[in-house]
């Protein structure tokens, strides 16, 4: 597959120049920190909020995913509510996403062997460990991006289209991908390389991905929009898994949308058409949470995950010694 790289550029604001976000303490000391940008953006599309750089383009990674399934809906894939859910996931590999991935393929006449997204084990801990038992080696159906590979599939097959050759650049599905995430975003794709799963991860700025959030959150009914917004919200077990940060953030703020994504991105849509989009320069996990909440207490946004999110304690010898804060928001 074909890539645009660029190799010369300097490292994007978003990450050179990030304000600290959060701080690591320990026994009331501060022991790390970490560097973030955020972005919010209004109902219109323009920034609310911005802490950082909010216009330097970086890899949204797997929180371009509900942007991508979109480009799948507008492009034929009919599929229930709960196998559109897991084709905007990065699943934690439990029973219940396998076998949705299954049940998507063999309605498009496919099989697990045509996936040809990276073999891996489970990402959720007590599924990894019960497939390692099993005695199950590394496979593409357990690995966390097999349901939107799953769907990748499925589009190709209503189309026609080659679906050996589903993750090439200039694939007809990636390049609806491109030009789907384009739009939403309010701006051309700045670059394009390849993600963790080998599909394509096309480059925008937080500004454009919280425009896109904000707006496939507050689509109107009957769109192919409201269709992505609506199988999240109804299924975030299917988008996340049962002990997931992103599921549980879901289910407990209404009308929101989200998804996580790998080197510390997340983004959310509200309903109000407000959209978040967070980047820890880093790429350390433990504190994207942790800023997330502390930027959902500054909008107002009225949800019940806010204390499970805040919930970042650091340990000493298995007990709670400090906790990761957010701090400048």
């Amino acid at each position: 597959m074909s890539v645009t790289t660029h190799p010369s550029l300097p490292t994007p604001a978003a990450l050179d120049h990030a304000p600290v976000l959060a701080q690591v303490t320990r026994g009331g000391v501060v022991e790390s920190v970490h560097r973030a940008s955020v972005a919010v953006t209004a109902a219109d599309g323009s920034v609310e909020l911005e802490l950082g750089s909010a216009t330097d383009p970086v890899f949204p990674r797997s929180s371009n995913k509900p942007i991508q399934a979109l480009a799948m809906v507008r492009h034929g894939l009919d599929l229930a509510p709960h196998h559109l859910a897991l084709v905007c996931a990065s699943h934690s590999g439990e029973d219940f996403h396998l076998r949705a991935v299954r049940e998507i393929l063999d309605g498009a006449g496919l099989s697990v062997a045509d996936l040809r997204n990276t073999p891996d084990y489970p990402i959720d801990d007590e599924a990894r460990l019960a497939w390692i038992r099993a005695g199950h080696e590394k496979q593409s159906l357990a690995q966390n991006c097999s349901g939107k590979h799953s769907g990748m599939l499925a589009t190709c097959a209503t189309n026609g289209w080659d679906h050996t050759a589903y993750l090439a650049l200039d694939h007809p599905l990636q390049r609806a991908c491109d030009e789907t995430l384009a739009e939403l975003a309010g701006e051309p794709v700045a670059a394009t390389a390849v993600d963790g799963c080998g599909a394509p991860v096309m480059a925008i700025s937080l500004a454009g991905l919280a425009r896109a959030f904000g707006r496939v959150a507050s689509a109107a009914p009957g769109t192919d929009e409201a269709r992505v917004a609506d199988a999240i919200r109804s299924h975030p077990e299917y988008l996340g898994g049962t002990r997931r940060d992103v599921t549980t953030f879901i289910r407990r703020t209404p009308g929101a949308i989200a998804k996580d994504g790998a080197e510390a991105v997340y983004a959310v849509g509200l309903a109000d058409g407000r959209g978040i989009a967070l980047k820890v320069a880093d790429g350390g996990q433990r504190a994207r949470t942790v800023i997330l909440a502390a930027v959902l207490r500054r909008l107002g946004v009225e949800s019940g995950a806010l204390e499970a999110l805040e919930d970042a304690p650091v340990l000493g010898h298995g007990e709670p010694v400090g906790s990761v804060v957010a701090v400048g928001i």
